[in-house]
């Protein structure tokens, strides 16, 4: 059976950040990666996202670049509903769409474009029904949309303890950066 990771997190505003260059994108992406070398070692075959703006995105970067010494693992972007980026601006949109064209599996778990918040429900649920991991850049002191993920997750657990979630808190990037500035002296 293969080896699934979800990965979901903050999107980009949540956070505060607006623009592709913050130096805050490279320090997310080395924990992403950090977690995601850890679970290749665990024979990870497969990183799922639903397309999100953020995170999500930034993972698909992370995953795009860790492809190149493992060819084998492959990111599916599962979106919640059709047409998530439709109100989206251009630059956003160009960005979400260059991912999407590298991906190796691209489809909606809504055949219908958003109606209502169940359908992110339906994505949590086969997630989670699909994976054995989970990773998310996630602080219970910064509520934000991946605490409704991260409850599903939770409870998800305590039926299927095999399931793992990998949690980033803000003092995990901490030291990210601080491990980072360390290297660079």
């Amino acid at each position: 059976m293969s080896k699934v990771a979800c990965l979901t997190g903050y999107k980009s505003f949540e956070l505060g950040i607006f623009k592709q260059d913050d130096k805050a994108i490279y320090y997310i992406k080395q924990a992403l990666k950090k977690e995601l070398l850890s679970l290749l070692d665990e024979d990870l075959e497969w990183v799922t996202i639903s397309g999100q703006l953020g995170v999500e995105l930034w993972g698909a970067e992370v995953v795009f670049e860790l492809q190149e010494e493992h060819p084998d693992l492959k990111l599916a972007v599962l979106t919640p509903f059709l047409n998530q980026e439709e109100n989206w601006n251009e630059t956003n949109k160009e960005y979400y769409e260059m991912i999407l064209a590298q991906a190796d599996f691209v489809d909606s778990v809504s055949k219908e474009p958003y109606k209502s918040p169940q359908q992110f429900k339906n994505r949590n649920h086969l997630f989670l029904n699909k994976s054995q991991f989970l990773v998310i850049l996630y602080d219970e002191e910064k509520e934000g949309s991946p605490k409704y993920f991260y409850q599903d997750a939770r409870k998800y657990q305590e039926r299927n303890p095999h399931f793992q979630i990998r949690g980033i808190s803000f003092n995990d990037l901490q030291w990210v950066v601080e491990e980072e500035q360390w290297k660079n002296e």
